[in-house]
């Protein structure tokens, strides 16, 4: 038995190790696209909706990186424990070059493309709120208890807006779903996350 927690103990800086390799081409990834704005404002019309977004999934990587710490409490890792957690980050990776694409030479504007790759962003978007709940139930049951009521209730909320962003281009639904989501985001970390005990 203390070879196994020994062995976990070992196991785990490694697969954080990895986890902050993908996460840490996600920030480099917003932040050299947010660069790019600031060193060329007038090269593409911005989108204050894309900007928003771009400050949420910033958000959601800081967050991934300090709430992962509590995968130090899995006693036995798994090759698919692994892979699910690699998978989630690089979920949250995928946001990042959807924000931020390679060039946008085939569109007038951040919110031209935002607009033409919203389905894919949304639909990522959604994939990660149930990926979260199950990196919550890896942790454990008494871990995951701590958010189950809320989780029961932000995760299908969340999942029917990006299907509805995914299919209208409405400015009206799009502006309010972000600042909903930044207030929501917010708060959830600073009620349940602001430390790690």
């Amino acid at each position: 038995m203390q070879q196994q927690a020994l062995l976990a103990h070992d196991i785990y800086p490694h697969i954080r190790t990895v986890m902050g390799m993908v996460i840490g081409l996600g920030v480099t990834r917003l932040l050299s696209g947010v660069a790019r704005i600031v060193q060329h404002p007038g090269q593409h019309f911005l989108y204050p909706v894309h900007l928003a977004w771009v400050v949420s999934v910033l958000l959601s990587l800081v967050h991934f990186w300090w709430w992962e710490f509590a995968l130090f409490q899995i006693d036995a890792w798994t090759f698919g424990t692994y892979l699910f957690v690699i998978g989630y980050a690089i979920l949250l990776f995928l946001q990042c070059a959807l924000l931020f694409p390679d060039s946008l030479q085939d569109y007038k504007s951040y919110e031209d493309f935002f607009l033409a790759r919203r389905a894919w962003f949304f639909g990522l978007l959604a994939t990660t709120s149930v990926f979260d709940v199950i990196d919550t139930l890896i942790k454990g049951e008494q871990h995951f208890s701590r958010f189950a009521g809320e989780y029961m209730v932000r995760t299908p909320i969340l999942i029917v807006f990006c299907i509805v962003a995914a299919r209208t281009r409405s400015k009206t639904f799009h502006v309010t779903f972000v600042a909903l989501a930044l207030a929501y985001q917010l708060s959830w970390i600073f009620r349940l996350f602001d430390t790690l005990i």
